[in-house]
């Protein structure tokens, strides 16, 4: 059984259907009703490099549902996994619905398998169903930087973790940056602690996509700053440790820098005129 991650997507088609078919039929069914399962079997069905001969149960339990997707916890190749289903909107016409979910799935894929080419640590990503319109990848054992951060100075969370924490957070998205990704919802719900290796791990691709711009760059990181003044302001000035981190990662400070300066004074403003 291979878990390497996917390294390659076509240009022109998503990646293939690899999630065991109880598991893809009853998240079909929760989201829609019951599929058509000739459907499902038809010809862009097919599998990457994982075993799937044995569910494991591969029974789903919603954990997570947001405006754009929901999240269970499943199986995969008898593995724990975590399946990310993107549902319809039924505001929008059918067909444009489906196009653009599919168009979404596909850049998620995307972002995340480059960034784990890039060396960024993300879950593996086992399988990706145009069909059903789901992502299944590797459940990653660990809280979420969150979390850990509530936690600071109320259970023991020491400084020295956290100065780990925020020399890593920024190393990934220094890394990230200069490979022309951006995350897009850089916040410390979409980051966890894997507690085997003490490695941050990176998470919910949903809202990247590809650019080279310092101005792109700016923002995710101004986005980051701000989930943490609102919602972590008990750590510190840990916005400065991963400043420090991301400026010894990126090959592209300066003008990323400068951008980020700007867009804090528009943040401003915007809080002022309100």
């Amino acid at each position: 059984m291979s878990n390497k991650p996917l390294e390659t997507l076509s240009p022109s088609a998503v990646l293939p259907v690899s999630i065991p078919a109880i598991t893809r039929e009853k998240a079909i069914v929760e989201a829609t009703g019951p599929i058509n399962q000739q459907k499902a079997k038809g010809k862009h069905q097919c599998f990457i490099d994982m075993d799937t001969e044995t569910n494991g149960g591969g029974s789903l339990v919603l954990i997570k549902q947001g405006a754009e997707a929901r999240v269970f916890e499943s199986t995969f190749g008898g593995r724990k996994s975590i399946v990310k289903e993107r549902f319809s909107k039924k505001y929008r016409h059918p067909t444009l619905d489906s196009k653009l979910t599919l168009k979404r799935l596909n850049a998620e894929a995307r972002c995340m398998t480059k960034a784990r080419r890039l060396g960024v640590s993300t879950p593996v990503l086992y399988a990706v169903d145009p069909v059903s319109h789901t992502l299944t990848f590797e459940y990653v054992e660990g809280p979420s930087i969150k979390d850990i951060f509530l936690e600071f100075g109320l259970k023991g969370v020491v400084e020295e973790k956290m100065d780990d924490i925020a020399f890593q957070i920024g190393d990934i998205i220094g890394k990230l940056h200069d490979g022309g990704v951006i995350h897009g919802d850089l916040t410390t719900s979409n980051m966890l602690w894997r507690s085997d290796t003490n490695q941050l791990v990176l998470i919910d691709f949903g809202l990247s996509f590809v650019s080279t711009l310092p101005e792109d760059k700016g923002v995710d990181l101004y986005v980051l700053e701000r989930a943490l003044l609102s919602m972590h302001s008990s750590c510190g000035n840990v916005m400065d440790k991963i400043l420090s981190a991301y400026r010894k990662s990126t090959k592209q400070w300066s003008s990323t820098f400068n951008k980020l300066g700007q867009v804090r004074l528009r943040g401003r403003k915007r809080t002022m005129v309100g």
